[in-house]
């Protein structure tokens, strides 16, 4: 390991010490800069930093205070001062002031860089209910690219098969002969055909869940609208479904049907009634056998936690599998043990986050699986 590398793992340390998230190949393409442009120039080290090291805008202030600490007890003979206006012309969506007292005389820069972020990056793992209304839509964008993958299963139904597994094809066999003067030529095949599983969404619109609702409400729209065989329910004092009114392509006309046919916005949680309905109306009829059942709440319930466990218990005896997305547990310390989040526990076969646009990816990932 040479000593470009040495400076830049050590900084890299000090800059994840310091909160700043910093992968590995980043910290690559900083010990080659160096290696390039050396380290006799203050400037030249602040600048390649902040390029590679460094993705959000406000982790710039973290760096600065790093950068000044670091190079300056690394021994490295350099400028006493960082410039406010680095020897590149930045294209950005905002002005970015410089922690640094010192200027020196601007210069026309040979290249012009245009470097921008992605806002997605900033909301991939920022909490729903510390986001603007702006960082909402911008998020809400974001999940109509998300498109589900659905497990398969496998019918009872037969298809043609091109290999030689499976149960022969007596009647393409014997076609297939008699088109070559009776000679079985080759042997013909039939196997099991598959059909991608329904999924069921039930999402809990409880005054709890206020935060987070809208935004996975959005995410069941994608859901609907994706192509795949998909029901759609809220659930507070009452069941409803809204898969029809979810079924539109415009996402305005498709949220604002919904919120017409919901009448229970922000009420009580009563989550064991919510499945005793599901399950006697819709679940165990036809809807949820075979399917994956995805269950949306924190799990806060107003009912008897008897309620909840007989009906998961009912539930899970249909299901192919259970999801139950839970945006409290990504809180540090978090423990389920709210009287229905408890009582479910048994019968969930995957416990996911969903408090940030990063988790619902990930619940699209645990879909697929």
């Amino acid at each position: 390991m040479d000593d470009f590398t040495i400076l830049a793992v050590g900084f890299a340390r000090l800059l994840r010490g310091a909160g700043i998230k910093v992968p590995t190949d980043r910290v690559t393409w900083f010990a080659r800069s160096l290696s390039v442009l050396g380290i006799e120039s203050r400037e030249n080290l602040y600048r390649c930093a902040r390029a590679t090291l460094v993705s959000r805008p406000e982790d710039f202030a973290t760096l600065d205070a790093c950068f000044s600490s670091w190079w300056l007890s690394a021994g490295s003979e350099v400028a006493p001062a960082v410039p406010e206006e680095l020897k590149v012309a930045v294209e950005v969506d905002a002005e970015i002031e410089s922690d640094y007292s010192e200027k020196v005389e601007p210069f026309q820069p040979d290249i012009t860089l245009h470097l921008k972020f992605s806002e997605n990056e900033v909301l991939f793992n920022k909490d729903f209910a510390k986001c603007t209304q702006a960082e909402l839509e911008e998020a809400a964008r974001a999940m109509d690219r998300i498109a589900l993958v659905v497990p398969r299963r496998q019918t009872t139904r037969k298809i043609a098969s091109n290999s030689r597994k499976g149960a022969i094809d007596i009647r393409r066999s014997v076609k297939e002969a008699i088109a070559h003067q009776g000679e079985p030529v080759r042997v013909r095949h039939r196997v099991n055909g598959t059909r991608p599983r329904r999924i069921v969404l039930l999402c809990d619109i409880s005054g709890s869940m206020e935060p987070y609702a809208r935004a996975m409400i959005r995410f069941l729209h994608t859901a609907v609208v994706g192509g795949i065989r998909v029901e759609a329910f809220t659930f507070s004092t009452s069941l409803t479904r809204i898969t029809r009114e979810l079924n539109w392509k415009d996402p305005d006309v498709a949220l604002a049907r919904a919120g017409q046919a919901v009448k229970d916005w922000s009420g009580g949680t009563r989550i064991g009634e919510a499945l005793r309905e599901f399950n006697g109306r819709f679940g165990v009829r036809g809807m949820a056998r075979g399917a994956l059942v995805v269950i949306m709440s924190d799990g806060w319930d107003r009912g008897e936690p008897e309620l909840v466990e007989r009906e998961m218990g009912r539930l899970s005896r249909v299901a192919q599998r259970i999801i139950w997305v839970n945006p409290l547990k990504y809180t540090p310390g978090y423990a389920p043990i709210a009287r229905g989040m408890s009582a479910a526990l048994p019968y969930i076969t995957d416990f996911v986050e969903g408090h940030s646009l990063g988790s619902l990816i990930q619940l699209a990932e645990v879909i697929a699986r």
